[in-house]
C-alpha cells in the first residue's frame, strides 16, 4: 500500500510538472516574442528577452515544472515519471494553438495521439520498483561494467555531437541539439532518480549523506 502511494504522489506530480513545464514554454515564447519586437531577437544573439518580465515568468514556471518532476522520481519508478514528461508537449501543443495561434495540422495531431497511447503504455505495463534501502545499492550498480561502458558511449557520442557535429549542422539540424539534450538525458534522469531517494531516505529518518555517494 506504501508502495502504490508512492507511486500515485510520483504520478501526480509528474503530470502537475508537466502542465508547467508545457505552459512555460508557450510563455516564453510570447516574452521571446515581445522582446524581439523591440530589440535583438534572441536568435541573432540579443538578450533583450532578460528585460521582459514575460519571459521571466516562464522560466520560473519551469523551474517549478522541474522541481515538481525532481520531487516524482523520489515516490516513483523512473520508467513511470520519465514516460510523464512526454504529456508536457501535448500542453505545449494545445497553448500554442489557441494561444500562439499555430495551427496543429494532422501530422502534429498524431504526434500527440502517440506521446499519450505511448506514455499510458509504459505506466500501465512497467515493472514494480526495486526497494532500495541505501544509496550505497544505488552506488553498486552504477558502478556494474554494463553501465560504465554505456555512460562511456554516452560521454563519447555526446562530445562528438558537440564538437564535430553542432558546429556545422547545429543551424540547419535540430536533430544534433535534440540528440546531445536525450543522450544526456538518460544519465541525468539515474542521477535525479538516486539523487531522489537519498532525499526521501533521509526524511524517512535514514540519513544518506553520511555516505560520501551521496
Amino acid at each position: 500500500m506504501l508502495i502504490l502511494n508512492d507511486n500515485v504522489r510520483g504520478l501526480a506530480l509528474a503530470l502537475s510538472s508537466s502542465i508547467f513545464i508545457g505552459s512555460s514554454f508557450i510563455v516564453k515564447k510570447k516574452g521571446l516574442k515581445r522582446a524581439g519586437a523591440y530589440g535583438v531577437r534572441a536568435g541573432a544573439g540579443g538578450f533583450s528577452y532578460l528585460y521582459e518580465p514575460l519571459w521571466w515568468v516562464g522560466m520560473i514556471t519551469m523551474i517549478v515544472g522541474e522541481i515538481a518532476n525532481f520531487a516524482a522520481y523520489a515516490f516513483a519508478p523512473a520508467i513511470l515519471v520519465t514516460p510523464l514528461g512526454a504529456l508536457s508537449i501535448i500542453v505545449s501543443a494545445v497553448l500554442a494553438h489557441f494561444i500562439l495561434k499555430e495551427q496543429l495540422h494532422i501530422f502534429g495531431v498524431l504526434g500527440c495521439i502517440l506521446c499519450v497511447v505511448g506514455s499510458i503504455s509504459l505506466v500501465l505495463h512497467a515493472p514494480q520498483e526495486k526497494s532500495i534501502e541505501s544509496v550505497k545499492e544505488v552506488w553498486f550498480l552504477a558502478t556494474e561494467p554494463g553501465f560504465i561502458i554505456y555512460t562511456a558511449l554516452i560521454l563519447v557520442m555526446v562530445l562528438v555531437l558537440i564538437f564535430l557535429f553542432a558546429p556545422r549542422y547545429g543551424d540547419s539540424h535540430m536533430m544534433v541539439y535534440i540528440g546531445i539534450c536525450s543522450l544526456l538525458g538518460s544519465l541525468t534522469v539515474m542521477c535525479v532518480k538516486a539523487v531522489g531517494i537519498a532525499l526521501k531516505l533521509t526524511f524517512e529518518g535514514s540519513n544518506q549523506f553520511v555516505y560520501v555517494q551521496t
